[in-house]
């Protein structure tokens, strides 16, 4: 993907409602001559984060929409908002997650299963679904998933989330081969633990076994944005199918 000097950078940003899309969203949204369209299952979370745009030093417009990424028609209508709004999509971002319950495998409910598939992975799917029937016919875009170094790594008590982490790898290595000749690009970002919402409950002294794991320690969603903003930019033009590990070393011993 290349933008000329004089045209704006138009992209769509799915789970933006979380601490990770949030900071995302506000990195991508100080950089010049760059739209957003932000989008979340959560009214309040979306809420949230659009509030926060507007100490990014933002310039740029910003669309909203409610949506959720298991269902194609949604996302493709974000996509429509993007495109009737500003005219075309140069990077999309399949950001939306769940984590699955904590327990063994045997352990596991059929349900546990089907909603880590539908919004880790499905979701997933239906962004490069929509993103790339825009894409293609421009010749140009960069997708970018959000997989976790749980996709890389094993962890114990976590499988649906692990399974899901790891096919989102494998979706971006097979989508960036399939569209390579399109001229668009698919990668992944692979976070380690960060700070979020889901710690706010926990006691500081929880998450010391896990800070332990990370040589670096547990980071922050901020930690993340650069990863998301170098595979959305052109100074990623030469890469495509690649996980970027950002995880603190939990995944170098």
């Amino acid at each position: 993907m290349t933008v000329a000097p004089d045209t704006r950078r138009v992209i769509v940003i799915m789970g933006a409602g979380g601490a990770l899309g949030a900071a995302v969203s506000r990195r991508l949204a100080g950089e010049p001559l760059t739209d957003l369209v932000v989008s979340d299952v959560s009214g309040p979370s979306l809420e949230a984060t659009i509030a926060g745009l507007a100490g990014a030093d933002a310039g740029g417009a910003v669309e909203s929409m409610l949506a959720d990424v298991s269902e194609f028609d949604q996302v493709t209508s974000v996509v429509e908002r993007a495109v009737e709004r500003f005219g075309h999509l140069d990077v999309l971002i399949s950001n939306a997650g769940v984590l699955s319950p904590n327990g063994r495998i045997h352990n596991l409910e059929t349900a546990d299963w089907e909603r880590a598939f539908r919004i880790n992975v499905l979701g997933a799917v239906n962004g490069i679904r929509a993103a790339v029937t825009v894409m293609r016919p421009q010749g140009s875009g960069s997708i970018v998933l959000t997989a976790s170094v749980s996709g890389l790594t094993a962890w114990s008590h976590a499988a649906p989330y692990c399974a899901t982490k790891a096919a989102v790898i494998q979706l971006a290595k097979v989508a960036a081969v399939e569209y390579a000749r399109d001229g668009i690009r698919v990668n992944c970002v692979c976070p380690g633990t960060f700070r979020s919402a889901i710690h706010d409950d926990l006691p500081p002294e929880a998450l010391d076994p896990i800070a332990a794991r990370h040589p670096l320690g547990i980071g922050s969603a901020a930690d993340l944005a650069g990863a998301y903003s170098y595979l959305a930019g052109d100074d990623s033009r030469w890469t495509t199918g690649s996980a970027l590990v950002v995880d603190g070393g939990y995944s170098a011993p």
